[in-house]
């Protein structure tokens, strides 16, 4: 067996733990990443594309933000339709300025992943096997299986940012978590296509066939969703029926500048609402999806991975370059106050905006009274903008 060592071994090279690598690595703290997946996998991976001004704030501090800036694109604003009506939310407006920004997260991961290969810095990729020991106490490492030799890295923190999936948190004593969870009934059918977006801005539609999102990659590639049956399969949706169904949903005008073409990806995502309590095991801490999981309608999943990384990379330059161990026991509790609020955001815009299978024609009416109240109350539009844009740090 190969031993090696580090001062933090990160498990996971999604976009999480990639960015904790970058700032440890401008803070002059090593870290190895490992990875089950290759990296052509890993940027073959469709996710979010909606940035908080935190999480571009991030990203510039890795020194890893510029082709963000030229390619991404600006949003002052969100729209919602509902009761045949599209109405606009002036996010700056509301928010003394501030704004999202459309930028795949495959992008993003792209651009982490360049800049972590020119620092020659160490990311194991098709790591099989993997397991972390002994975090419960202060030497802690990890082992792992590449080409056909087992290998091992001593460290002194390992960041568990392998997503809902991985290994970290399964690693956990049972009697050391608790997780909350809610599994909606329904999911999401969404198609991505090389076609104008059909508005500048991302529409999130309420209608009594199910939701409907118009959102973008970029002026020419548009990522277009309908809620859909947990049963449906993506071979029952021929590009025809999407783009049918998704113009049923839309008001009549939007449905009409809908640009259609081909899809050149098709898939089905499940929602649920997941946390884990707490963050943090010892040696072991928990960031993004091995942590966390929210539904896609408030945009959270990727700026939540990121403010987690916000508050784990502050505590870990702390404990190296202070020696400020409290920083370490204060990661758990400051991440996931933001986490509840973000997971409470992300429940009450899927409640408002789907169709749930027992809420018939009274639910419907209400949730349009509470879209009317929203889009027509001040306070209200504030709310919204606020938690749509990204509370502090």
């Amino acid at each position: 067996m190969t031993t090696t060592r580090t001062q933090v071994c990160i498990i996971g090279a999604g976009p999480a733990g990639l960015l904790l690598g970058q700032l440890l690595h401008k803070a002059g703290i090593e870290a190895v990443i490992l990875e089950r997946r290759s990296a052509e996998y890993v940027l073959s991976r469709i996710r979010a594309g909606v940035l908080e001004e935190g999480t571009v704030g991030l990203l510039d501090r890795a020194g890893c933000g510029a082709r963000a800036h030229a390619e991404g694109l600006r949003h002052e604003g969100v729209n919602l339709s509902f009761d045949g009506r599209l109405h606009r939310i002036d996010l700056a407006a509301a928010t003394g300025g501030k704004s999202v920004l459309v930028y795949g997260q495959t992008e993003a991961t792209k651009d982490l992943m360049d800049a972590r290969a020119a620092e020659g810095l160490v990311t194991h990729y098709e790591a099989e096997e993997v397991e972390p020991h002994d975090f419960d106490t202060d030497r802690p490492f990890v082992t792992f299986a590449q080409g056909g030799a087992t290998q091992r890295i001593d460290c002194d923190v390992i960041a568990g940012c392998d997503g809902y999936h991985g290994v970290s948190r399964p690693s956990v004593p049972d009697d050391a978590i608790r997780t909350y969870e809610r599994v909606y009934p329904f999911g999401w059918m969404g198609i991505l296509a090389d076609v104008p977006p059909v508005e500048e801005e991302l529409i999130y539609a309420n209608h009594e066939r199910g939701f409907a999102l118009c959102s973008m990659r970029s002026r020419a590639r548009s990522r277009y969703y309908v809620q859909c049956p947990l049963d449906d399969k993506v071979e029952d949706w021929s590009d025809d029926r999407f783009w049918d169904e998704l113009r049923r949903r839309l008001p009549a005008a939007t449905a009409e500048a809908v640009t259609t073409g081909p899809s050149i990806e098709k898939s089905i995502a499940p929602l649920r609402s997941f946390v884990a309590e707490p963050l943090r095991f010892g040696r072991l801490f928990l960031a993004g999806d091995a942590g966390h999981i929210v539904p896609p309608t408030g945009a959270k999943g990727l700026n939540l991975a990121a403010s987690d990384v916000h508050y784990l990379a502050d505590a870990l330059t702390a404990f190296f370059l202070e020696r400020d161990a409290g920083a370490l026991e204060r990661y758990s509790e400051r991440a996931l106050a933001r986490v509840w609020k973000a997971v409470r955001f992300s429940w009450w815009f899927t409640s408002m905006m789907h169709v749930f299978p027992d809420q018939g024609a009274f639910g419907q009416k209400i949730q349009e009274a509470e879209l009317d109240y929203l889009t027509g109350s001040d306070a209200a539009t504030t709310s919204l903008a606020e938690n749509y844009v990204g509370l502090p740090y």
